[in-house]
């Protein structure tokens, strides 16, 4: 066994400091109170100093009032004065069911309210059609959205193609006017859930809806851009065509 040098320890006398034999005093520099830390703890930011964080509470509330609560704290959170969630999302509630109204009567066409296209009516009418088709035993979610876009975009090129240089239908407010006119193939679909899978009154009703949707789309796309009157017919073919595309997704 190896044995160490150990220095002799010496202790001042009485606390004299001339009594040392010129040994200097050293007064060890003592850190401030800090509570034990958890060591078993296996996430890092769990620990953290209780002393700071209440000493940085009572700071907030002496200057700044509760946090969060007053304007007087410069990093105050204020939430009066924030829009609500749907505004910033772009989605008003209002102005979509006033929309899907004015789809309801297809003898009295309104495009003063279409003026102002929105995409989150005709997302809203694409999912209850997937889910009445989903009720059916029908999984079309890609089907129907694929025909959607695609049907969109036709109709944009073949009103501008009839139009010429007078045509100024931009593609977004096209796929909203063939969104909201997916209303009536949405009732479709819901009241061929009663309606018997063979027989003639399912071609029938089929019919009825898809004339309703193509005199609603037709009216929409010629107020809403110049250069359509003259188009009409043309143009409600095409909605024709789009819109029986449709009704045979739900018939067959």
């Amino acid at each position: 066994m190896k044995e160490f040098a150990v220095p002799p320890v010496v202790f001042p006398s009485g606390g004299n400091p001339a009594a040392g034999s010129g040994v200097q005093q050293r007064r060890v520099a003592t850190a401030p109170f800090q509570p034990q830390r958890p060591s078993g703890s296996s996430i890092p930011f769990m620990s953290f100093d209780i002393g700071s964080a209440t000493a940085s509470t009572s700071s907030a509330s002496i200057y700044g009032g509760p946090i969060g609560g007053g304007s007087g704290a410069p990093g105050g959170a204020v939430f009066e004065d924030e829009e609500p969630l749907l505004d910033e999302l772009g989605i008003h509630p209002d102005q979509i069911w006033t929309k899907t109204k004015a789809i309801l009567n297809p003898f009295r066409v309104n495009p003063a309210l279409h003026k102002d296209s929105d995409l989150s009516g005709p997302i809203l009418l694409y999912m209850f059609l997937c889910l009445f088709q989903l009720l059916a035993g029908k999984i079309q979610f890609g089907v129907i959205l694929g025909w959607i876009v695609v049907s969109s975009i036709f109709l944009y090129v073949v009103f501008n193609m009839l139009a010429g240089r007078n045509g100024n239908l931009d593609l977004h407010t096209c796929t909203g006017v063939v969104g909201y006119c997916m209303l009536p193939l949405v009732i479709f679909s819901a009241v061929s859930l009663f309606v018997p899978q063979v027989g003639a009154v399912r071609f029938v009703i089929a019919a009825v809806f898809v004339f309703w949707a193509t005199r609603v789309c037709t009216g929409l796309m010629v107020a809403l851009a110049d250069g359509g009157d003259e188009h009409r017919g043309l143009i409600a073919y095409a909605c024709l065509l789009i819109y029986t595309l449709f009704s045979l997704l739900v018939i067959f």
